[in-house]
């Protein structure tokens, strides 16, 4: 039978319910012994890499787990465990820590895996859910995750149990982090594609050498004070003054409410038309800074200064080009 719409929400419900009680009962479980921080305190001393080894869904949660760890500072290499046993045991090196992810802790695999790697003498990690599993025994860490019952009516397919796993490695990976001080600059460093890198590490100085430099003196008229607005397609014009310092700004916006507000326009020069006060950043300031500033505002441009000369404008469509927005 299909259920209805009130079925499915109640379905929906009850399985994050179930999830939210599994890491409820993950957090107080952390208090009971040492092992999760025993287990960070030897991995922050680690000199080659931590492997993280699992099969079907545990080897998934793996693969996240290991992106998350090298990309906050700590190497990490996933090593599917039903490969392992056929030659990618030669992946593991001295000095690597092994982590191995198995709800049961006595799948096959990880059976067959698990003396082996022993074998090998690098120190080993157990994540699972069963204290009791050969897994768990065999290891010198173990990262328990209580979970007794999956979220399927069946008991069978990984939910919340996967859900623990993966909780557990990102506990796991921002404790490393925490630990070093891996601080924003690192962290760019890893991310230097995508908006996210750009957040971290585009400053003002990467954007406004892109495209000319508007600029008036204080006795431009309109026809000049037009060409350059428009030429220089910023939708705005600096105005200097005699002694090379900035006066002020005038945006096309100011042009139209002039325009509006005038009927003579002769003799109109930059000096009637400048607001004296524009909003200003440094070359040195981070690009995302200029867009909250554009956002508090709602303003489109804002004049750059270098060490209190005017050096340029940044604009909202630099900001759109690298995906800031």
């Amino acid at each position: 039978m299909i259920p209805n719409a009130e079925e499915i929400l109640r379905i929906a419900r009850h399985t994050i319910q179930l999830e939210a009680e599994v890491l409820i009962n993950l957090e107080k479980s952390l208090s009971e012994s040492t092992d999760f921080q025993d287990c960070v305190e030897a991995l922050a001393g680690l000199k080659g890499r931590l492997v993280i080894t699992g099969i079907g869904k545990s080897a998934i949660i793996a693969q996240k787990i290991v992106a998350t760890l090298n990309s906050t500072g700590t190497p990490a290499l996933f090593l599917h465990a039903a490969d392992a046993i056929h030659g990618d045991l030669g992946m593991i090196q001295a000095g690597d820590f092994v982590l191995c992810i198995s709800k049961s802790g006595e799948s096959p695999e990880i059976k067959v895996l698990v003396p082996l790697l022993k074998n090998f003498g690098n120190p080993m990690i157990a994540m699972t859910a069963n204290k009791e599993s050969s897994l768990a025994k065999l290891a010198d860490y173990l990262l328990w995750t209580p979970v007794d019952q999956e979220a399927d009516p069946n008991n069978l397919a990984p939910t919340t149990s996967t859900i623990a796993q993966m909780a557990l490695g990102d506990a796991l990976a921002i404790s490393l982090l925490s630990l070093k001080g891996f601080s924003a600059e690192d962290f760019a460093k890893f991310h230097p594609g995508g908006a996210l890198g750009k957040q971290l590490y585009l400053r003002v100085r990467d954007l406004y050498p892109q495209h000319d430099n508007p600029q008036v003196g204080l006795n431009a008229g309109l026809q000049e004070l037009i060409y350059e607005i428009s030429s220089k397609r910023l939708g705005a014009t600096a105005v200097i003054d005699e002694k090379g310092a900035l006066a002020g700004i005038i945006t096309d916006g100011d042009l139209r409410r002039m325009l509006q507000q005038s009927k003579d326009f002769t003799g109109i020069t930059a000096k009637d038309i400048l607001s004296a006060h524009p909003k200003t950043i440094s070359p040195d300031a981070l690009a995302v800074d200029a867009l909250t500033i554009m956002r508090s505002f709602s303003i489109t441009q804002l004049v750059v200064l270098e060490n209190g000369v005017y050096v340029g404008m940044v604009h909202l469509h630099d900001l759109i080009r690298e995906g800031l927005l």
